[in-house]
């Protein structure tokens, strides 16, 4: 007879499989208009890589997984390293590693390793979320990862790596207001970058909301917010000198894409007429204009979305967004249902993790963020994404088909 508790998560499979699904799909429309079908095979092949990956994954010992978190996040780290030596360079960022003939994105896989080992961390007995030393220590353990990715430099895959700390540690117990005292001044610092005007409204913003959680005017509320705002004015004064060119020119354009419609306002201005051209049911697959012209550059990958919205309109991203909630969800559900911290905060973690891609992904393709260059998971073309993603979803699947000895 076998045990129920032992049974896959199908549902989870399953969300995730519709998404790959969308991808593939996506991909083969982007790249078989333009000549470059290979492109659809070879994400054919990750996926399969992905699914063997999640079997081993699938029927590792959960207690194994826990004990190697600081070792699988020390490799991490290591190849982090290496990448920034030896790595290759790809749209402005050395951050490729080319083993034979196949090419690895260290960034993506260590973006796990790095939430297994704040999860262990803060699930530890030993760790105490009131001392200041273990919570400088918590948020190290996600800021020393996305500081070497910072210096490939890949501004966009560093935001995700900032993404989970807050969540993951607030879910572990620590106070939303102390983290929210130590985040301000890093939020206006990079409020700075955009617009001075907005530095200033945020900055009101930020001071008000600070004082009403505490119920009442603190002094450490005015320093933080004024250290934020002078950072903001540093990083408005001297943006030009401490951002790359290109990434000066993606915020300028997010500001006013029509400032340079031919040049880094291209990719926004296009994206936007192909999700609009798609209408409520979209142009039919492999029947989109912009997509088959490719007007879009790296439609097959950050610009993916685009492909949905002009090709199975409204609808099809609205099932396509649909899916990515129902994952979200049945994660959270995870986390509610198996009662051990560990594997809570780690789902947390990948949460966050992917809501953030989704969110950036999106937003930049409709014009609400700058082009920074995040990729949509379980879409966007690239095998370590892809890996990392299905690794994620894998570590998932091991937590139910154990929860019994979890703590279900």
């Amino acid at each position: 007879m076998v045990n129920r508790y032992n049974k896959m998560d199908i549902w989870l499979f399953g969300f995730m499989a519709g998404l790959i699904g969308f991808g593939l799909l996506a991909i083969y429309s982007a790249s078989n208009g333009v000549g470059a079908i290979d492109l659809f095979y070879k994400q054919l092949a990750w996926f399969g890589i992905g699914l063997i990956v999640m079997a081993v994954i699938y029927y590792t010992d959960y207690r194994k997984i826990m004990e190697y978190s600081y070792g699988l996040y020390v490799a991490g780290l290591f190849l982090l390293v290496v990448v920034l030596f030896f790595g290759t360079k790809v749209s402005g960022a050395t951050s490729w590693l080319r083993i034979g003939f196949i090419g690895i994105q260290p960034s993506e896989i260590a973006k796990v390793t790095t939430i297994l080992a704040l999860a262990r961390y803060l699930s530890s007995d030993n760790t105490d979320i009131t001392s200041r030393n273990d919570v400088l220590l918590a948020i190290l353990i996600a800021v020393i990862p996305a500081g070497l990715v910072m210096l490939q430099p890949d501004m966009g895959t560093t935001l995700t790596y900032l993404s989970f700390i807050f969540p993951v540690m607030i879910m572990a117990g620590f106070n939303v207001y102390y983290l929210l005292l130590m985040v301000v001044p890093f939020l206006l610092t990079v409020t700075g970058f955009f617009n001075i005007y907005l530095l200033i409204v945020f900055t009101v913003l930020v001071f008000a909301a600070l004082i009403v959680m505490r119920k009442g005017f603190r002094f450490s509320q005015l320093i933080v917010s004024l250290a934020g705002f002078a950072g903001g004015l540093f990083t408005f004064r001297f943006a030009a000198d401490i951002l790359q060119p290109h990434q000066m020119k993606r915020i300028q354009t997010f500001l006013d894409p029509m400032s340079d419609p031919q040049g880094a306002g291209y990719n926004a201005l296009q994206a936007k007429i192909a999700i609009g051209s798609g209408g409520i049911f979209g142009k039919g697959f492999l029947e989109g204009t912009q997509t088959q012209l490719r007007f879009i550059p790296a439609q097959w990958t950050d610009f993916i979305f685009c492909v949905i919205g002009e090709e199975m309109g409204l609808i099809g991203s609205m099932i396509l967004l649909s899916l990515f909630l129902a994952l979200f969800l049945r994660m959270l559900w995870l986390v509610s249902v198996i009662k051990n911290k560990f594997v809570e905060l780690t789902l947390v973690g990948f949460v966050s993790l992917w809501l953030v891609h989704v969110m950036i992904n999106v937003g930049m393709t409709i014009g609400l963020f700058p082009v920074i260059g995040v990729p949509l998971p379980f879409l966007s073309y690239g095998g370590s994404s892809l890996l990392g993603n299905m690794l994620m979803v894998a570590l998932a699947l091991n937590f139910f088909r154990n929860k019994r000895n979890l703590g279900y």
